[in-house]
């Protein structure tokens, strides 16, 4: 009733009984109310005949969280705006309704909006998404909004497809994918670069717009970096994983240089003209250039021709000045391609009738003398004359008395420098002696050793090519004739020496710790040392020599040992030089040549030139199973077979194959230096008075001084001044040595020995045996016992140092000083982590941080550039751990000083650590080969 009453009460307008709301009936019904003359409520200002328009119709929606959203809605003209949610109406409680008149129509406009909660949301189930609409009413009827769907957002965490990281060669294309994670709304994609934005917009040459991807269509070195993903709707944000792209750049060779000039002034050399791997240089572990940096080809340079004079004319006719001329041309050959004119006169003229020239047309001897000498001037000659022979008699007498009563007769005198001193000459030259062989003195022999020395020692074979030449200095120089022939008889002896077979001793003034007792050392049978090595591999070391071998972990595989030996050759070189190339080191030999190794391992080989590649051409070279050298490489070539690394006294090298190896140089100029060590030994003669001195100059490697050392234990020499350098130069200059400043009235030298000079050819291919000069000196009483003086030894337009020598030669006043220190010689093989200066933990980590490529560059390419090595990187691009063998090269390199403190600086540089190795304890150390030994089960 109550409901019927009120709809009753409608009268023509139209019950809504879920609305409780009465609403004016639409169409006919309206007209009719009006054409009766009804006037309208207030609250329809509609004019008729207009249907609701909607202004604002509401949109979609998210709700976030927890948090509700507002739907609006509004319309004009409209008597009433309701809404409609899954097609069921909305409650009028749930509405808020605003009325407002439009001025510039004068119509009413009404608004209304609700509120949707996440709840609603949560609890329609339907078969499409939750949606709202208006539904205005005018005069006319109704009219409907658009529906709007009202949805919950979220935005999963997890990205459907991470990007991933990219190694492209530069102006190759870059393609990174990703699919952000699932959300309502879909999420926006923003890509970041090293924590940076990207703005595609700004760079044409970047593009992000399809699906996501991420797409460098040509790439660049400023491309590289760490790239990220950023998902985003109005709920959350999602980071992807960062992708690391590394543009490299792959390494391309410079334009070749010009051919340098002919390495030799005449005859047959080579030229050469090299490139650079920087067109562009290698980067971000790019590849390194194929194909060698140095090509070399052959060249001729024409020899200059010093002229040479024609046989002489014959004598002309007697002129009227009685004087008759002969000629000679300089054409046998003629000076060419810059040689010499010859030297001396083109003519001679001399008088042509001894004595009978006509004179005034009347011959000489028939002319009167202006003055006739008188008797007086006669008698004056005669007397000048006897005199004279009277002198020379007396000359000849002293002579003889002194050989009749010298250990020594003058012929042994004249060359006690040079007596049984083959090795200052050329052997190769036939023999021409020009002085007497003979010994007119006694010959000492003290002992059974005398005996072997006299067959044995080199000191004492005879001279087969050298003329001797008496100066006015008393300087002996060596030469050869040009005709061999014996003029006297070789007679075998031994070099006069004492009883004393321990070494002497020197003062202690000023000497460093560089003089050894000689007795200690090896003889030339022990220089060879042998090791039992495993996989942990370890260092092998010769003796006082230089030499070493060092073999890396893992070069030889698990569960297997071998027993490598290494061993110096020191009797004749096999290896014989040709044309201008020299032996610069001694030829080790390492094996056994059949075993083989997973790692190259790094051969120390001592050397003696100056190292300039201005100046040298120095090969690697290796001996074959036939006995025949050829070459491996050359120092300044690229090889991918082998590495060699040339420090001032030594050249390490890696290599994958035992054998026989040697160093030899070419001099390429007037201006290379080969580098000898000086050093004087002396040693009491069999004759209480007189003194020996030898004066060695010899290469410049601890193996040939150890040899001279070993030489003259067996002689009873004592080293009496510490060894000193000599540049001796390649300018085809002489050596000379001389002994200086002798106490006048306590000593004197054997004449014409002072000074003694050797040829450069000796001296610059002085590879067989040490080469000496020996000095004789005599006390004037037995009791002198200090011997000072200085020796001089120079090259001619050259080096000059000084010895300065100052000894007791009584054995009770002597002191032994060490020479060669004795570290080295404790241990000659040594196994296992202890072998090697930086421990297995912190060489693992090094190595696998420097052998992965990075974007800024700091891979192993600028570890080796930071250890010095800058040249042939190619070979390291081969090994499957560059950064290992680089190690093991810095191993090598320092295996005296360790200095792990300049490592870690190295390391500091390059930016991959902050921590210096050597500040690492001994304990720790200590801890870390034993934590290593423990996971080898050692």
């Amino acid at each position: 009733m109550g409901t019927a009453a009120a709809g009753g009460g409608c009268g023509a307008r139209r019950w809504l009984p879920w609305l409780g709301l009465c609403f004016w009936a639409a169409g006919a019904a309206a007209a009719r109310g009006a054409d009766n003359g009804e006037v309208l409520p207030d609250s329809i200002p509609s004019a008729p005949g207009t249907l609701p328009h909607f202004i604002e119709e509401p949109e979609d929606a998210y709700i976030v969280k927890s948090n509700p959203i507002a739907l609006r809605c509004k319309a004009r003209p409209a008597m009433q705006i309701f809404f409609k949610c899954n097609g069921e109406w909305v409650h009028q409680n749930e509405h808020v309704s605003e009325e407002s008149l439009d001025e510039s129509s004068g119509l009413k406009v009404r608004e209304v909006f609700i509120n949707v909660t996440r709840q609603q949301v949560e609890d329609f189930h339907g078969p499409e998404d939750y949606w709202c609409q208006c539904v205005a009413w005018s005069h006319l009827g109704t009219s409907k909004s658009r529906k709007a769907s009202v949805r919950i957002a979220y935005l999963r965490k997890n990205f459907e497809q991470d990007p991933q990281g990219r190694e492209v060669p530069i102006e190759g294309m870059i393609v990174l994918h990703c699919r952000p994670p699932e959300g309502v709304p879909a999420a926006e994609v923003e890509w970041l670069k090293n924590e940076e934005p990207i703005d595609s917009a700004q760079d044409e040459n970047i593009d992000t717009r399809a699906d996501h991807n991420l797409i460098i269509r040509q790439a660049r070195l400023s491309d590289s970096g760490n790239y990220t993903c950023m998902a985003a709707n109005i709920v959350a944000k999602r980071r992807s994983l960062s992708a690391t792209v590394v543009v490299y750049v792959n390494g391309g060779w410079s334009s070749w240089t010009e051919w340098s000039a002919c390495n030799v002034r005449c005859g047959r050399g080579w030229q050469k003209r090299s490139r650079t791997c920087t067109n562009p240089a290698p980067l971000n572990g790019g590849a390194f250039c194929e194909g060698m940096s140095v090509q070399k080809i052959t060249c001729t340079a024409l020899c200059p021709v010093d002229g040479s004079w024609e046989v002489w004319s014959e004598w002309s006719v007697c002129s009227p000045e009685c004087e008759h001329l002969r000629i000679r041309e300089c054409t046998a050959p003629p000076p060419r391609n810059g040689g010499k004119f010859c030297e001396g006169l083109s003519q001679e003229s001399e008088n042509c009738t001894d004595g009978l020239c006509i004179l005034d047309k009347k011959p000489l001897h028939e002319i009167k003398p202006q003055s006739i000498e008188n008797a007086s001037d006669i008698a004056l000659y005669s007397g000048l004359g006897a005199a004279i022979v009277a002198v020379a008699v007396l000359v000849i007498g002293v002579t003889l008395y002194r050989r009749s009563h010298s250990d020594y007769g003058v012929d042994v005198i004249d060359s006690s420098a040079l007596t049984g001193n083959s090795l200052l000459l050329n052997p190769a030259m036939q023999p021409d002696l020009t002085v007497s062989r003979t010994y007119s003195g006694p010959i000492c022999l003290q002992d059974p050793l005398d005996k072997e020395l006299m067959t044995e020692s080199s000191l004492f074979n005879p001279l087969s090519d050298i003329k001797v030449k008496v100066q006015s200095s008393f300087m002996v120089s060596l030469g050869v004739s040009e005709r061999a022939e014996y003029h006297g008889k070789n007679h075998s002896g031994t070099f006069p020496h004492g009883n004393n077979r321990g070494f002497s001793t020197i003062h202690p003034r000023n000497k460093t710790p560089y003089i050894q007792n000689l007795s200690s050392l090896p003889t030339r049978t022990e220089l060879r040392t042998t090791g039992v090595f495993g996989h942990l591999g370890g260092r092998l070391v010769m003796p006082n020599t230089g030499v070493s071998l060092l073999i890396p972990h893992g070069a030889i595989p698990e569960e297997n040992s071998w027993e490598i030996y290494m061993s110096i050759n020191q009797g004749e070189p096999s290896l014989q030089s040709d044309g201008s190339e020299v032996l610069l080191s001694p030829e080790v030999t390492c094996g056994p040549p059949d075993m083989l190794v997973t790692t190259p391992f790094a051969l120390t080989i001592p050397h003696c030139a100056d190292v300039s590649s201005e100046h040298w051409n120095i090969h690697l070279k290796k001996r074959t199973q036939q006995g025949k050298w050829e070459e491996v490489m050359s120092v300044e070539d690229e090889s991918t077979s082998c590495y060699c690394l040339l420090d001032p006294f030594a050249c390490h090298v890696l290599l994958d194959s035992f054998g026989t190896y040697a160093l030899t140089g070419e001099p390429i100029t007037d201006c290379a230096v080969k580098q000898l060590k000086v050093a004087v030994f002396g040693c009491m003669s069999c004759n209480s008075l007189d003194y020996n001195l030898r004066v060695y100059c010899v290469d410049n490697t601890p193996c040939a001084f150890q040899e001279v050392v070993s030489d003259e234990r067996h002689q009873g020499g004592q080293l009496l001044e510490e060894p000193k350098l000599l540049h001796f130069k390649g300018n085809t200059f002489s050596l000379q040595i001389s002994v200086l400043d002798i106490p006048p009235f306590l000593w004197r030298i054997k004449p014409f020995t002072a000074c003694q000079e050797v040829p450069f050819s000796r001296v610059w291919s002085s590879n067989r045996q040490p080469l000496h000069c020996a000095f004789s000196l005599e006390r004037y009483t037995p009791t002198t016992t200090q011997l000072s003086c200085k020796i001089c030894i120079r090259q001619l337009k050259g080096h000059e140092q000084i010895l300065q020598v100052q000894t007791s030669i009584l054995e009770s006043e002597r002191e032994t000083i060490t020479f060669f220190a004795q570290e080295d010689s404790t241990f000659p093989a040594q196994t296992g982590p202890k072998a090697f200066k930086i421990p297995y933990s912190i060489r693992q980590r090094i190595c696998a941080t420097f052998d992965t490529p990075n974007a800024k560059g700091k891979d192993w390419q600028m570890l080796a550039q930071k250890n010095s090595i800058n040249r042939n990187l190619s070979y390291f691009a081969t090994q499957s751990s560059p950064s290992a063998v680089i190690l093991n090269l810095w191993e090598a390199r320092h295996q005296q000083d360790g200095d792990l403190d300049s490592l870690a600086c190295a390391l500091e540089e390059i930016g991959r650590t902050h921590t210096k190795l050597s500040n690492i304890t001994e304990s720790q150390l200590e801890e870390a080969d034993f934590n290593y030994s423990r996971q080898n089960g050692l």
